[in-house]
């Protein structure tokens, strides 16, 4: 069942309820309508919809009387299910869900460091599908990071750590933005079956890459691999040179909302 607040940006979320079963949990999305193209917004890993960017995207969408479509993934912000039970194809999953119930005409996908990687599972999940639905007009993506279990996480892990996810299922990760949060082993392991960089990415539309080059978590390589993966024409990487990985100031939410507004 889903219910939608007249107001999605100022009062409580709507409701998707997602899987079966055990596997059910409700997925919180603020979903506002508009004209097309429509926003689309994927979080990064351990984020919520309630962030600077999102937050920002939608106030823009709002000004322009656009559509804008958030979410919490499960086990996120104001969705149910545990965070220890997320895996790449278990988010997308609920990514696929949400856009095709709110999403109406050709939308621009924004994706911010998992939410990039979710973005081009997305687009590849859409073209699997019959015409006629919510379609791309682009994709946005904000320190991009496909394939990030695997290079940027196993690969990168000390054997301490690989040993710890292992044996006992789960390690405690330190962050610098809190708390340590869990890595768990299906979360890896999971994720394999998701990995894009080995091969050509077809994703169908426009492009744009925002990167900062003083990214600690996904380095400024990491989108220039990514940007050699899509064969596409349009494809523009802008690189930040003092950008961090939040790219959350006043200036980066300028460009990324020029980007956006650049695909149309």
């Amino acid at each position: 069942m889903t219910s939608m607040p007249a107001d999605a940006s100022q009062q409580s979320p709507a409701f998707l309820e997602v899987g079966q079963d055990g596997a059910a949990r409700g997925i919180a999305v603020r979903a506002r309508k508009g004209s097309a193209p429509g926003l689309f917004w994927l979080g990064g890993f351990h984020s919520d919809m309630q962030g600077t960017k999102a937050v920002a995207l939608d106030a823009w969408a709002a000004e322009q009387g656009r559509g804008c479509v958030r979410f919490d993934y499960s086990g996120h912000g104001e969705s149910g299910g545990a965070f220890t039970d997320g895996t790449i194809g278990r988010w997308l999953e609920e990514s696929v869900a949400v856009f095709e119930r709110f999403c109406t005409g050709p939308q621009v996908v924004i994706g911010s460091s998992m939410g990039g990687w979710m973005a081009l599972l997305l687009a590849r999940e859409l073209a699997r599908r019959p015409a006629g639905r919510p379609s791309l007009a682009g994709l946005v993506l904000i320190a991009p990071a496909p394939d990030f279990t695997e290079e940027l996480m196993w690969k990168r892990f000390s054997a301490e750590a690989k040993q710890e996810i292992e044996t006992t299922g789960v390690w405690l990760r330190p962050s610098e933005y809190g708390e340590p949060y869990p890595i768990t082993r299906a979360l890896i392991e999971e994720g394999r079956r998701h990995l894009l960089l080995g091969s050509s990415i077809e994703v169908g539309c426009p492009v744009r890459i925002l990167q900062g080059a003083q990214d600690p978590d996904v380095p400024w390589q990491h989108a220039f691999a990514l940007a050699h993966r899509l064969p596409v024409d349009d494809v523009v990487l802008t690189m930040i040179q003092d950008g961090d990985h939040r790219l959350s100031r006043p200036q980066d939410i300028a460009r990324i909302i020029a980007a956006v507004a650049e695909i149309g």
